[in-house]
């Protein structure tokens, strides 16, 4: 069974996301574990956290966190990194209740740092962070990113930078977005290119460090920097992008959710997941 879904709302309830994500053909999806724009929120409710244990199994569903934005592990601000610190400690222990094997992460800005500061700012909150949850199984995913102004992670070379600083690298994994990278500069169009770009990834990081795959096209040209997603096949990357990476076996387990443009009924989720389910060889 590939694992192909969507980012699901967990308002009403962590456990809402299960039905949400069951009711468009998901059999995977990615959740915020609290609210994404806040710093902190009431913790889980033990009722709310059985509720959803029992409605995954049943289900069966494949199920990932995303972390909340306000995070920056690469900021250089005793204030925000504290509270960067707090949120991500929370967070790690939400999505240890819910039994979930990963949460994604954006790996910060370094605002008014050196490039390689803010790389060893990250690395050294990361191992802040996995060595006072060393009990826990949940690892952290870093994401690629698009490299919008001072955001890091634009390239596989960053990203094996902060995990080679790292003592806890165990717990470290990577979640490749097809938006960022294309925007980044990573070809996913050509034949080439593609072939290229795994190349690379495989050299610095190690496939076996890929954890998930957002699949998000791109409004932005390739090169842009600019993080905009867009419905499959309506962007810079196009149909051919997507057939290539969803036919590749070396993906085949991997969980691969969409990120794009939502709307109230999830119609346009549907039509995503239809649209990829599609490109699937047989």
């Amino acid at each position: 069974m590939r694992l192909l879904g969507a980012h699901m709302s967990i308002a009403g309830g962590v456990d809402k996301a299960i039905g949400r994500g069951l009711a468009i053909g998901c059999t995977a999806i990615q959740i915020f574990v609290k609210n994404n724009n806040q710093w902190s929120s009431k913790p889980l409710e033990q009722n709310e956290i059985n509720r959803f244990l029992a409605a995954r199994q049943e289900s069966r569903l494949f199920v990932f966190a995303h972390a909340g934005y306000l995070i920056n592990l690469a900021t250089s601000d005793p204030v925000n990194r504290q509270k960067s610190i707090d949120s991500m400690l929370d967070e790690l222990a939400r999505s240890a209740q819910l039994q979930l094997p990963f949460i994604v992460l954006h790996p910060g800005s370094f605002l008014t740092q050196t490039t390689e500061a803010g790389i060893k700012s990250v690395a050294a909150n990361l191992d802040h962070l996995l060595a006072r949850t060393v009990k826990s199984k949940v690892k952290i995913a870093l994401e690629t990113t698009a490299g919008q102004g001072t955001n890091l992670g634009q390239t596989f070379a960053e990203l094996a930078r902060i995990i080679n600083l790292c003592q806890h690298q165990d717990r470290l994994a990577v979640c490749f977005d097809t938006c960022h990278a294309f925007a980044a500069g990573y070809d996913l169009k050509t034949p080439a290119g593609y072939k290229k770009c795994w190349e690379e990834f495989d050299r610095l990081i190690g496939l076996n460090k890929l954890a998930a795959i957002h699949l998000n096209d791109s409004k932005g040209a390739l090169g842009s920097h600019k993080d905009r997603h867009e419905h499959i096949g309506q962007g810079s990357l196009g149909l051919a992008a997507f057939k290539q990476l969803l036919n590749d076996q070396r993906f085949t387990s991997l969980p691969m959710v969409l990120e794009t443009p939502k709307d109230p009924d999830q119609d346009q989720d549907k039509k995503n997941l239809q649209l990829l389910a599609s490109l699937f060889e047989t």
